[in-house]
């Protein structure tokens, strides 16, 4: 057996208001001054007043970085470390959906690295650790609170770079499903689809192990049996919870097993149509599964399963059919706008559909698909999924 390696954060902590618990675990760490990663809007809905009692309890000063208003940015990294460095902070929280958490990532890694984040993209080129980071979502869907990975777009040629470093895993996960409230129908639908699309590519990746299957299976069974209920009544708690714990799961699964084709054609898209990246995954999500199933039908099989498809006397392709027709099923009851909902101009799409494969390609995830894609297939892959 070959050997596998599963890295978590030293701590994950669930449950209803355990944001209470920032503070401590700040001091835990020995913190006397914070640096909040966060965005405007969260702190004008009060999301953030129990985090800041929290750490005011504890004697913890702390100074706010906001202005993560888009996906992360090279410029919001830098932005954010002056303002850790003028004042003399000493560790990270973030509290947001990905956007905040992955800006945060790159931050604490940057106080001990010399250059631009830029010098480091890539799996390993990190050389140094960090400042230790506190995650704590408000949205069920990234799972990058349990990851040791980062998305920061370079806005000057409109590419999504991935960094992948055990040091870009946070020290401590704070996970209240409380903090979601807040979320608006279409995040809670688009977030949903994001933690579904980790768990099964987590799942069908080359990389896959034991102990991600079971995380994986575990996800894509919460996430499918309470999106709808989470997505159609906000004030549901339980599913709420269910689906955060989902989204948990399928964090510490694809962290550690790695996503595959949806993600490396998902990321092109938001960097050159800035789609929210739930919505480009949900387009993306039905397609790549068509063409991917021939590579493990049983693995397909088995997420048709999870999601309590009757597979019962059904062949391993047959079954996966279903996976598919599920996984669709779902996106449309949650009213997940396809790309050409999204009004995203077709001759646009269409021309830049090459360079889109190249960057996929590079990312390097569609090399754990379970069926390898050529740039022309994946060319292909695009107009099919904004075409549906």
């Amino acid at each position: 057996m070959s050997m596998k390696t599963l890295r978590i954060p030293s701590a994950v902590i669930t449950g209803l208001g355990v944001v209470k618990q920032a503070g401590e675990e700040a001091k835990n760490l020995g913190s006397k001054k914070v640096l909040i990663v966060s965005d405007e809007i969260l702190v004008k809905l009060g999301v953030l007043d129990e985090l800041k009692l929290s750490l005011e309890q504890n004697g913890i000063q702390f100074c706010l970085f906001d202005r993560v208003f888009t996906e992360p940015t090279v410029e919001y990294v830098e932005e954010g470390l002056t303002v850790f460095k003028e004042n003399d902070c000493d560790l990270v929280v973030a509290i947001g959906g990905g956007s905040p958490i992955d800006t945060a990532k790159a931050i604490s890694v940057m106080v001990n690295n010399e250059g631009s984040i830029i010098n480091y993209k890539g799996i390993g080129n990190i050389p140094k650790k960090g400042m230790p980071l506190i995650a704590i979502p408000t949205t069920a869907g990234t799972g990058s609170e349990v990851t040791m990975t980062t998305i920061i777009t370079d806005s000057t040629t409109n590419v999504k770079m991935l960094f992948i470093s055990p040091y870009l895993m946070p020290k401590v996960a704070i996970v209240d499903p409380l903090l979601t409230q807040s979320m608006p129908r279409n995040l809670t639908a688009a977030t949903g689809v994001d933690a579904l699309t980790h768990a099964i590519e987590a799942y069908v990746s080359v990389k896959a192990q034991l102990i991600t299957d079971l995380l994986s299976i575990s996800a894509i069974k919460l996430i499918t049996n309470n999106l709808r209920q989470a997505w159609s009544n906000g004030s549901n708690i339980e599913a709420r919870e269910k689906v955060m714990m989902g989204s948990l799961l399928a964090g510490m699964a694809f962290s550690n097993s790695s996503v595959a084709l949806v993600h490396g054609m998902s990321r092109p898209i938001g960097a050159y149509f800035h789609v929210p990246h739930g919505a480009s995954n949900a387009a993306l999500l039905g397609v790549v599964m068509e063409f991917s199933i021939i590579g493990n039908p049983e693995r397909y099989a088995h997420i048709a399963e999870a999601m309590g498809e009757n597979t019962r006397d059904l062949n391993h392709m047959e079954a996966s059919e279903l996976a598919i027709k599920a996984v669709k099923r779902l996106i449309k009851d949650i009213q997940v706008p396809s790309l050409k909902q999204l009004e995203l101009d077709k001759d646009k799409v269409w021309s830049l559909a090459p360079q889109m494969a190249e960057d996929a390609i590079t990312s390097g995830s569609p090399g754990n698909n379970p069926r390898l894609a050529t740039k022309e297939e994946i060319v292909e892959l695009y107009k099919m999924a904004y075409d549906q």
